[in-house]
């Protein structure tokens, strides 16, 4: 059955800090950043994150884009690693991981998410690790667990899914979670959130304001985010996708990915 997402589906489920909570205890959320001219959306999706509740993030760079990053952020961590096995290491500490936002479309790309499905950390696979699967979709579907998350727009879907778009939207990610074996949030005007096990919502709350350089990849940083606090990753899906939607309304004209992040915690406090 579908379902229209909507708050009283999740609202619930979202993370809570108690008075005992510390940083550790709000999930563990990395994101793998891509060279030194490629790190601003890995720095999008580490700050939606951040504004989502994530207690601790790490953005974890190839060497010569560590320093690049560190200057450009505060309150998230900066890790360097120049192996895939190394960015496996670093992850042990983690909840979640984001990859794919401007990471390349490069060999390492693929090692990296190789070395990546291989640990216990959730992942959510995003932009570039997605294209760099075209034309051989069963590679990329061999790495991904059931509590990963791909979050595809239409273009990134037909390389991996080619042709199950003209069987309709709703239908073409159910198949597509089926097939790879993880949560599909298949992007655009109703967002389309499809779960391994059956599971459908439809998003209609979607803003014309998201078609903007970058919203992908807040989307990424948020879902991620709400993983990394302990959210089942269909959930998480869900209310990510809602809240992204809203923080884009709440601004509207003129809006920016880099506005996004800052908007979520606005929203949150609505549903609160």
């Amino acid at each position: 059955m579908n379902e229209t997402n909507d708050p009283a589906l999740w609202r619930d489920l979202l993370p809570r800090p108690g008075a005992d909570t510390h940083k550790h205890r709000r999930g563990r959320l990395g994101v793998v950043s891509g060279g030194p001219l490629q790190t601003g959306a890995a720095r999008l999706a580490a700050r939606a994150g951040l504004r989502i509740g994530a207690g601790l993030v790490r953005l974890l760079c190839p060497p010569d884009a560590a320093l690049i990053v560190a200057a450009a952020v505060e309150a998230v961590m900066v890790d360097a690693f120049e192996t895939p096995e190394a960015l496996a290491t670093l992850t042990g500490a983690l909840d979640a991981v984001v990859i794919g936002p401007a990471a390349g479309l490069i060999p390492q790309t693929e090692a990296n998410l190789a070395a990546l499905s291989a640990t216990a950390v959730h992942l959510v696979v995003d932009a570039d690790a997605l294209t760099l699967f075209k034309g051989r979709p069963d590679a990329l579907f061999a790495l991904l667990r059931p509590g990963d998350v791909l979050t595809p727009h239409e273009g990134e879907f037909e390389r991996l899914f080619p042709g199950l778009l003209a069987d309709g939207r709703a239908t073409a990610a159910t198949v597509a979670a089926r097939r790879c074996g993880a949560t599909v949030i298949l992007k655009g005007h109703e967002t389309v959130i499809a779960s391994p096990g059956g599971r459908l919502r439809i998003d209609r709350n979607g803003s014309a304001w998201l078609a903007t350089a970058g919203s992908g990849d807040v989307l990424a940083g948020m879902t991620g985010g709400l993983i990394a606090q302990g959210m089942e990753p269909f959930e998480a899906a869900s209310a990510a996708v809602w809240i992204h939607a809203a923080a884009a309304d709440r601004f509207g004209v003129g809006l920016t990915a880099g506005d996004l992040p800052d908007l979520v915690p606005g929203v949150l406090a609505g549903l609160a």
